[in-house]
């Protein structure tokens, strides 16, 4: 049931949203405008807070005012850390890692425009999260047209009691995202609202020919892109990185983060060289995306030694390599070890996308078969990868 005191504030997120040149379609705007978000942050959401904490803030717990302004906010919400705590099970600031959140408006429209939705489509959403793009969907299509699936039951159950409140009668299908779901595929459209390293070539088997798939590809909680490509007649797809994306690693998908005492892992290196480039170059989107190409399951560590001096490292674990650099008054070293010099690749990428006059995520290419991801930017030999499917 929608709740009349929100009314306002979906009419001015609608407006702010067509200002900002992201909503264009009239129907999806009927959308906005009608769907209440408030009803898909029950029992209620954790706000960044100094020091790394989260602070949980509740509906129950708040002015209405509060909550709405919270709600409308054009910013994303973390309503689930480590995997299962909520904001109503504790009262004061915690630490944890986000495991679910609401999506700001903006990218959750932005995507839907992208994707390019018209009446009559049917959509497979991987990833229901709160459920608040799902509605939007299920509004701009018709119910029957959206299939979601979302990995964790409890997420699941939240989402379909938003649903029901908001007058859909779709259900969430709990499994895995990465494998689909052939309920009704082939679909005209699949959009994930999590980031994979690879796209699963189950999601273009289940996409029909001229059909598109949405998803954010990368696994650096930062240096994403969002990949756009359509389905060809003969089982391939190809398409571009559009823009920038940042979504949650889809869990089957996820590394896991470099543990343990890092010096100690890093301490018997082969070789030790300054470096032709800083490694902060990865603190930049672009050349963190590109190394997520040359190096798929690399992983970028910031940390400090027990001196405090700034370390950063650079971790392959299933080909058990590293690069570790160290800063000084001259530049960075880095020491490398392992059968792969990480650094050395990391190097030769970026140096060639400097000498091409630093083009931008959009000017990526990405092709997908059922063996291979290949990636290019347009017009450059020498930048261009390819991924072998396991």
């Amino acid at each position: 049931m929608l709740m009349p005191e929100s009314a306002p504030h979906r009419l001015a997120l609608a407006e702010r949203l067509k200002e900002a040149g992201v909503l264009t379609s009239p129907a999806l705007r009927a959308a906005v405008e009608a769907v209440p978000r408030e009803l898909f942050l029950d029992p209620g959401v954790f706000l960044p807070v100094e020091g790394g904490l989260w602070r949980p803030v509740t509906a129950l717990g708040s002015t209405p005012k509060d909550w709405l302004d919270i709600v409308y906010a054009d910013q994303s919400l973390a309503t689930q850390l480590d995997g299962h705590l909520t904001a109503d099970r504790i009262a004061e600031p915690v630490t944890g890692v986000p495991t679910s959140s609401s999506t700001t408006p903006v990218t959750v429209v932005a995507m839907i425009e992208d994707a390019e939705v018209t009446a009559g489509h049917t959509v497979l959403e991987i990833g229901t999260g709160t459920g608040y793009s799902t509605a939007l969907l299920c509004h701009r299509l018709g119910e029957d047209n959206v299939t979601t699936i979302e990995v964790d039951p409890e997420v699941a159950a939240r989402a379909d009691a938003a649903l029901e409140a908001a007058g859909f009668s779709t259900w969430t299908l709990v499994g895995d995202g990465l494998v689909g779901h052939p309920a009704r595929a082939p679909y005209d459209r699949v959009i994930a609202t999590c980031a994979v390293r690879r796209i699963p070539y189950t999601w273009i088997r289940q996409t029909k020919p001229g059909g598109i798939i949405l998803t954010t590809v990368g696994s650096w909680p930062y240096g994403t892109g969002l990949a756009k490509v359509t389905v060809n007649e003969d089982g391939t797809a190809e398409g571009r990185i559009i823009g920038r994306s940042s979504f949650m690693q889809a869990r089957s998908q996820a590394l896991t983060p470099p543990h343990g005492d890092l010096s100690a892992r890093t301490a018997y290196a082969d070789t030790e060289r300054p470096t032709k480039l800083p490694p902060t170059l990865l603190d930049e989107w672009m050349p963190a995306f590109l190394t997520q190409l040359s190096l798929p399951r690399a992983q970028y560590v910031r940390a400090r030694d027990s001196e405090g001096a700034r370390r950063l490292y650079l971790f392959d674990d299933e080909r058990e390599s590293f690069a570790v650099f160290t800063e000084g008054p001259s530049g960075w070293t880095v020491r490398q070890g392992g059968p792969v010099a990480l650094w050395d690749s990391v190097e030769r990428t970026l140096t060639a996308w400097q000498a091409a006059g630093h083009p931008d995520i959009s000017s990526v290419r990405l092709r997908v078969t059922d063996r291979s991801h290949a990636y290019s930017v347009d017009g450059e030999a020498a930048l261009h990868w390819g991924q072998r499917l396991t």
